[in-house]
């Protein structure tokens, strides 16, 4: 195992935390507008949001790998053990998020045939049971997954703002490097 730079992320895990931030943050985004658009416009930034969701699978697995070959840097000592727990309890829960959300997606419209993802490649139909009522139970499984993620986000930015500006232990510059060195 490879150890990260401490006290931050190396630029491997930086990169790949804000991209899939992003496209997780852009796939809300594209799934709460296209309701309010004409069907072939809700179509075609569904099938967006479908590529986008593939992608958040493919980095994640990729981030998942890169993690378990580098370990992170250790949380601060500064730390209560409460925020420690909670911290590891946040990052798990994300990454069972950063995957079971697009499988569960995936999954729902695998009655349909494979995934067209940005044009460029197919993901294939999961082989999975077909019935509308396995429909309805990955896309249950889609939305609270979903749900779970936006409360974990607002742990997560909550937790890092308590940092930054309350305890100032530098926590932020972990993950974002022009922040200046954290504390160990």
């Amino acid at each position: 195992m490879i150890h990260e730079t401490a006290p931050r992320y190396g630029g491997v895990a930086i990169v790949l935390h804000w991209l899939i931030a992003l496209l997780i943050a852009t796939n809300f985004i594209l799934v709460w507008t296209a309701e309010d658009l004409p069907e072939a416009q809700q179509m075609q930034q569904i099938a967006l949001h479908k590529s986008v969701g593939i992608s958040v699978l493919i980095l994640s697995v990729i981030r998942i790998l890169w993690r378990l070959a580098h370990r992170p840097p250790p949380l601060q000592r500064s730390l209560q053990p409460w925020e420690r727990v909670l911290a590891r309890a946040v990052h798990t829960l994300f990454y069972v998020a950063m995957i079971g959300i697009p499988l569960a997606g995936w999954a729902m419209v695998s009655a349909r045939g494979p995934v067209s993802v940005f044009g460029l490649f197919s993901m294939p139909a999961l082989p999975v049971p077909t019935t509308k009522a396995a429909g309805d139970t990955f896309f249950g499984i889609h939305e609270n997954l979903a749900t779970l993620f936006l409360v974990l986000a607002g742990i997560h930015v909550l937790g890092a703002l308590k940092h930054q500006f309350l305890d100032r232990d530098g926590t932020l510059g972990r993950m974002i490097p022009f922040l200046g060195r954290p504390r160990v």
